[in-house]
């Protein structure tokens, strides 16, 4: 099992004047330390307009930025919204990081959930995969040596030769963000690895990687000529301390990212509140202090405790198969010097463990890949009436379903 730091940099209000560059230094602070621990992956997100939820419009900058403070850890977009750029720019920017980063850029693509951010830059929900589809096929070619061009319905782009071209070849590892198990069988027959934003618990897991696999192995159908990428990543919340008390002490920020995620999605269009009208950080601690029971079990969820809790916690997911676990630190108010505290903590009791068995996964991969193991076949109605569907969290106004908030329990 592989492990990565995720970043939406969240920025609870009120703001005061040097927030926003603070927030800023400190993730790269901890992108750094975790360079240095040897965790496997950075992952940074692109999003527009979502105030409090994420200040990061520019991955490809705080990326870049990234690069130069650090040697091996891998650089991904997690993801870059390719409904809301120009293929062009796109190809230039990720082959320009992964130059910067000699050859650490991973390649993670999107569509975008909402139509808050995707209005502004003329897309809508129902054209975003039409839109997801035609970008890939105008992106690709680019990547490689010599000229291209694109005729589509979306983007007419004449013969250039876009550089620069990137260091690894043929491209960076493509991966692909999933919130449903239906995006995620979308990625398996893309050929993509699957960036799972979907707090899913343990047993959701396993369904999770047999869906992907199968879609990946039985039913592969490739958007445009590209390099697979057979990997699944699941995100989980994500605190360790000496306890398992102190952790959820320290971890108020994990329920405030899932109680935002949720408070933004309420409407069926999926619009935000109106530009500057809610205090999110106010309306999470009048949620907290109605449900304090629902705010403490959540706590008791995720991959936050003492190093022997997460333990436990990781040897369901690693029975699971994931390939990657992706550690949600940075979130509402969480502490820089807690965040840092907590890396370096599972670094030295917990993650070499999981690291030093990557090779039975691997094993195990490779035979999935040659059609020696056969995997379960998901049904998806069945997941639904189970799990109910994705894995949602905690919510205003009404009674959670905290399977999510307790991933990894």
């Amino acid at each position: 099992m592989k492990f990565g730091i995720f970043y939406e940099l969240q920025l609870p209000r009120p703001w005061a004047p040097g927030d926003e560059h603070r927030l800023y230094q400190n993730a790269l602070d901890q992108v750094e330390l975790a360079d240095r621990l040897g965790y496997d992956h950075a992952w940074q997100v692109e999003h527009h307009f979502l105030e409090e939820y994420s200040h990061s419009p520019s991955p490809e900058s705080f990326l870049a930025a990234a690069s130069q403070r650090t040697k091996n850890i891998r650089l991904g977009h997690g993801i870059f919204q390719v409904t809301t750029n120009h293929p062009t720019r796109v190809a230039e920017r990720v082959a320009t990081l992964d130059l910067l980063s000699n050859g650490r850029c991973e390649f993670g693509m999107g569509e975008s959930a909402s139509i808050t951010e995707l209005e502004p830059f003329g897309v809508t929900m129902e054209n975003k995969r039409e839109i997801f589809e035609e970008a890939v096929r105008a992106i690709m070619p680019m990547f490689k040596d010599g000229p291209s061009e694109h005729a589509g319905k979306v983007w007419n782009i004449p013969l250039r030769m876009v550089v620069p071209k990137p260091l690894q070849k043929p491209h960076p590892p493509l991966w692909v963000a999933c919130s449903q198990l239906q995006t995620l069988t979308k990625a398996g027959e893309w050929g993509m690895g699957a960036l799972g934003f979907q707090f899913v618990s343990a047993d959701a897991a396993h369904a999770w990687v047999h869906a992907y696999y199968n879609a990946f192995v039985k039913r592969q159908k490739k958007l445009a000529d590209y390099k697979t990428n057979p990997n699944i990543a699941l995100v989980s919340f994500f605190m360790c301390a000496k306890t398992d008390e102190e952790a959820r002490e320290r971890a108020d920020g994990d329920t405030f990212f899932q109680f935002a995620l949720r408070f933004y999605g309420q409407s069926a269009d999926r619009r935000r509140p109106a530009a500057g009208t809610v205090n999110m950080w106010d309306e999470y601690q009048k949620w907290k202090k109605a449900n304090p029971e629902q705010h403490a079990a959540a706590l008791r969820g995720g991959l936050i405790g003492s190093p022997d809790t997460i333990r436990r916690k990781l040897k369901k997911f690693q029975a699971s198969n994931i390939d990657q676990v992706v550690l949600l630190n940075q979130a509402g108010k969480n502490r820089h010097e807690d965040i840092c505290e907590s890396l370096e903590l599972f670094a030295k009791e917990v993650m070499p463990e999981f690291q030093g068995a990557h090779p039975e996964l691997l094993k195990w991969k490779e035979r999935v890949l040659n059609r020696e193991v056969e995997l379960e076949e998901i049904d998806t109605t069945a997941f639904t009436d189970r799990y109910g569907g994705t894995m949602k969290g905690i919510a205003p106004g009404k009674r959670p379903a905290t399977q999510g908030m307790r991933a990894a329990e």
